[in-house]
């Protein structure tokens, strides 16, 4: 699929994080080098990743108002991610798509079951 939407594809901030956080946890060995060879080779220089701006900070405090009053408060990261693709009018590509089921208006698509 990444060379399908080559060029279209993105990712946010806070998944970089969750990335580098994956590979950084993992023992010293063959296997992280080449997963630290790979998001620094190939996925820094050829993904972009888009900022949590103040924009998507308000986006986000919005919905995460709105959520938790009716009792479906998000996890955090997950509200970042979709304040992000949000307030870059992008579709979010998730497996999970029950973490942004509750978000408002966010365009959610899951290209493991196309």
């Amino acid at each position: 699929m990444l060379q399908r939407y080559q060029g279209e594809v993105t990712i946010a901030s806070v998944t970089w994080h969750e990335l580098l956080f994956g590979c950084y946890r993992l023992p010293a060995s063959r296997k992280r080098e080449r997963i630290e060879q790979y998001l620094q080779d190939i996925v820094e220089p050829n993904i972009p990743i888009l900022p949590y701006n103040v924009a998507a900070a308000e986006w986000f405090a919005i919905e995460r108002a709105r959520l938790t009053l009716i009792g479906k408060p998000p996890a955090y990261a997950d509200g970042q991610i979709a304040a992000i693709a949000q307030v870059n009018n992008l579709t979010l590509v998730t497996n999970n798509i029950s973490d942004y089921a509750d978000f408002q208006n966010l365009k959610i698509e899951n290209w493991f079951v196309i």
